[in-house]
């Protein structure tokens, strides 16, 4: 049996790939991380072979099944790390979106009657609490659970915690495609699930197969679906949801976090669009955009880069949700993140060049040695200005030490280009949810300067012409009607509009059953109670606030954090629920028993 083990030709490319997105800028930060030799990290990236333990290792924090992607023509080794399996019974969690029942029921029964324990979320509580127990996560994805926030989260916690025990609960996704037409899968999610093997369900007839092989795969302990079986599907070849491109007249569009930008349903609130448009064409722009959760922030800032592209810069999106937990160890860590994330976007990535500027760094700061990056090597190769997008940078908030290094260097940069001709070529597009409630010396924030940018909720008007656009010839009173619910939330007034479009239900059951368990934003307003009760002191401010019908005052920083939920309006010093939906929802939840 051999003691050493290389990965398949094939398989290179795709665990290169997983280095930036598991946190390891560099091949040097994955050495040290597992106390290894480079050389035997950069041999097991470059397909020569390494002692097996070293090759289970590191498959294990990049992630990766390593039967999926070893080559065992040699057969497999011997002393490998100790399996979870046997006959031992294991915990899976059920996590399903909407399809047919019954699938679930089978699923539930077969795994129970095989002596392993399952948990259902509506049955088992915090997802928190039953996730770190369960060594799989069974997710099944409909066209409709696909986009559900909740499943969005469940996975991105799942994440998390394999990361951090290195073993579970593993991933197993199962696309319920009863059409044979293929999912269209987010991209958030798909991102998060890259590297996963998935399968496709497609009738009944599937159901037998996949518990079978679900029962082998628990027995022998294994992470990952087999890649090579006739259920077996690649992510690459199922439609993304960008590229659902409505016809004229578009049908309705179910929303999913961005509007795209040729899309029908963008509903733009002058004049914020036209400032932005002219402020992203003066040299080192500066545009700060902040809003609570859903209300357009990301739609706005793809529709600043596309204007940016026509103006003739390069445009780089880059969200910090994307970054693992691992990238705010320390400032250098999170700064070499941050130029390999927009390097790799860029077409750019160069190890040496990185390396370079990470060795620089210990001797004049991750500060400079990033700005040295950008000055001698990113802005000089693209020979046009760059235009940077930078999503949910909220994330930085909570790495005070960071943020302080992090927004210093953006302000730098920024006053850079009033005096320095190379720096005029970077522009910035910063995007966040919060107040920046950390203390940042008012010279070094860039949370002071360039364009700011709050956006609002939408008016009547506007509620008007988008019910126009989805084909609803609504008066005034229906839009009142709508809007006495949701307000003018963007996500809640589209997601009701589009049900409303496709006949699922009408204006008057929506009113009614809303703010229940049975109505269509159900999904929605349990993701924020699930929020809440990660937070005790977010979800007793929350239930303070909906207890009264007169604004509530609470200590800034949960006024601030409720705010960027989307939970509260901020008026004056105190708070308010955001609309009735959310006070009927939170009122009935959170309300003593």
């Amino acid at each position: 049996m051999p003691r050493s083990l290389k990965i398949r030709l094939d398989c290179i490319p795709l665990v290169k790939s997983s280095l930036l997105r598991n946190g390891f800028p560099s091949q040097k930060i994955l050495a040290e991380d597992l106390g290894i030799s480079q050389s035997t990290v950069s041999n097991f990236l470059n397909g020569r072979p390494v002692d097996y333990v070293n090759f289970q290792e590191i498959c294990r924090v990049l992630a990766q099944e390593w039967r999926q992607i070893a080559d065992l023509n040699g057969g497999e080794p011997k002393e490998e790390l100790p399996p979870s399996g046997g006959n031992v019974p294991v915990r899976v969690a059920i996590a399903s979106g909407s399809h047919p029942i019954t699938l679930v029921e089978e699923l539930h029964r077969a795994l129970q009657a095989a002596g392993h324990e399952v948990f259902l979320p509506e049955n088992n509580g915090k997802p928190t609490t039953y996730l770190s127990k369960s060594d799989y996560l069974l997710l099944l994805l409909s066209a409709e659970g696909a986009i559900s926030e909740l499943i969005l989260d469940l996975v991105r916690l799942a994440k998390q915690l394999h990361q951090i025990t290195s073993q579970k609960p593993a991933i197993l996704p199962i696309c319920v495609d009863g059409s044979g037409m293929g999912l269209a899968m987010p991209f958030d999610l798909q991102w998060l699930l890259e590297g996963v093997q998935p399968w496709r369900w497609r009738s009944a007839t599937d159901t037998p197969v996949i518990i079978s092989e679900l029962l082998g795969l628990f027995a022998e302990g294994g992470a990952a679906l087999a890649s090579q079986h006739h259920l077996a599907l690649r992510w690459e070849d199922m439609p993304k949801m960008m590229d659902l491109v409505p016809v004229p007249m578009a049908p309705p569009e179910l929303p999913e976090g961005q509007v795209e930008v040729d899309s029908e349903f963008y509903i733009y609130r002058p004049p914020i669009e036209e400032r932005c448009w002219e402020a992203i064409g003066q040299p080192g722009a500066l545009i700060r955009i902040k809003a609570p959760r859903q209300m357009g922030k990301t739609s706005l800032m793809a529709r600043i880069l596309s204007q940016a592209e026509r103006q003739g810069s390069r445009s780089v999106a880059l969200s910090f949700q994307l970054a693992n937990q691992r990238v705010f160890a320390n400032s250098d860590r999170f700064l070499q993140w941050f130029c390999a994330s927009i390097s790799l976007e860029l077409g750019l990535l160069d190890q040496e060049k990185l390396a370079k500027y990470a060795q620089l760094a210990q001797m004049i700061g991750s500060n400079q040695s990033c700005r040295a990056y950008f000055e001698q090597y990113l802005l000089p190769e693209i020979r046009q200005p760059l235009t940077l997008g930078l999503d949910e940078v909220d994330r930085v908030f909570e790495s005070p030490e960071i943020a302080d290094d992090f927004f210093g260097l953006l302000r730098s940069l920024h006053e850079e280009a009033k005096r320095r001709d190379i720096w005029k070529n970077l522009r910035l597009v910063v995007v966040h949810s919060t107040e920046v409630y950390i203390p940042l010396d008012v010279n070094k924030s860039p949370f002071n300067v360039g364009l700011p940018i709050e956006l609002p909720e939408f008016n009547p008007n506007q509620v008007q012409e988008l019910a126009w656009r989805h084909g609803l010839s609504w008066q005034n009173r229906e839009t009142e009607k709508l809007m006495s619910l949701v307000g003018g939330h963007p996500y809640l007034v589209r997601l009701g509009m589009y049900h409303i479009a496709r006949g699922d239900v009408t204006l008057d059951d929506l009113l009614t059953e809303g703010a229940t368990e049975a109505g269509l934003y159900a999904d929605h307003l349990r993701r924020h109670l699930w929020n809440l009760e990660q937070h005790r002191e977010l979800l007793d401010a929350m239930a303070l606030v909906v207890a009264t019908p007169l604004p509530v005052r609470l200590p800034s920083a949960l006024a601030f954090k409720l705010n960027s939920m989307g939970l509260v309006k901020v008026e004056g010093n105190d708070c308010a629920p955001r609309c009735l939906l959310y006070r009927q929802y939170f009122r009935d939840r959170l309300s003593p028993r």
